[in-house]
């Protein structure tokens, strides 16, 4: 379940890429080039993330018969 949240995010963030990229100008001097910078490190921060959850998540184990283990005592004192 986690993955498809991962994938959906990595598909939104690609979405507002392609509509931001042609509009922010990195080249521009004060506020709107330290925003536009800004904006694309957050962006990258977000696929970073995604994509390191995607690749790195455990794998799910399927249903295999846990072996019992015998409870043993460390010490046994017998009471007479």
């Amino acid at each position: 379940m986690k993955k498809n949240r991962y994938l959906l995010c990595l598909l939104l963030v690609a979405f507002m890429l392609y509509f931001a990229v042609p509009r922010l100008s990195i080249h521009a001097t004060g506020a709107e080039g330290i925003f536009s910078i800004a904006w694309l490190v957050f962006a990258l921060m977000v696929i970073a993330g995604n994509l390191t959850g995607l690749l790195y998540s455990p794998k799910k184990q399927g249903k295999r018969p846990q072996r019992q283990h015998k409870k043993t005592k460390s010490r046994s004192f017998l009471r007479e």
